[in-house]
């Protein structure tokens, strides 16, 4: 059993920074694969960043991708976002999620584990 918890969201204006943590409490962390995701007002929850239990796998969403960073201290048992360059359009509710063993998936239904969500508000 894991439980996620994230923090770090708040309301920036386009073009700031953002980092975002992700603390894990239970067993095991490194075995965990970890996944950020996102759900924008009125859409569906869509992958961000996945990093991988054995950090061979590292994934981005297109829209993200040189702009983000995903990472983890398996010794914080934390995985984080780093968020560069935010635009608008990154307004949305980010959860952090586990997967038991995973190598790093896009796929929510992978996801064992899943934490409430922080609140990122990019203002224009």
């Amino acid at each position: 059993q894991v439980q996620l918890v994230e923090s770090g969201g708040g309301l920036v204006q386009s073009g700031d920074s953002l980092r975002l943590s992700c603390a894990a409490s239970g067993r095991a962390f490194s075995s965990y694969s970890m996944g950020w995701f996102r759900r924008a007002p009125g859409k569906e929850r869509e992958f961000v960043a996945a990093h991988g239990w054995d950090g061979m796998n590292i994934y981005y969403a297109d829209s993200v991708k040189g702009r983000f960073t995903i990472s983890r201290d398996n010794a914080e048992s934390t995985v984080y976002l780093q968020m560069t360059s935010l635009k608008p359009e990154d307004t949305a509710v980010y959860y952090c999620a586990a997967e038991r063993f995973g190598l790093g998936s896009v796929r929510l239904s992978d996801y064992d584990y899943w934490g409430q969500g922080t609140q990122v508000t990019v203002s224009s």
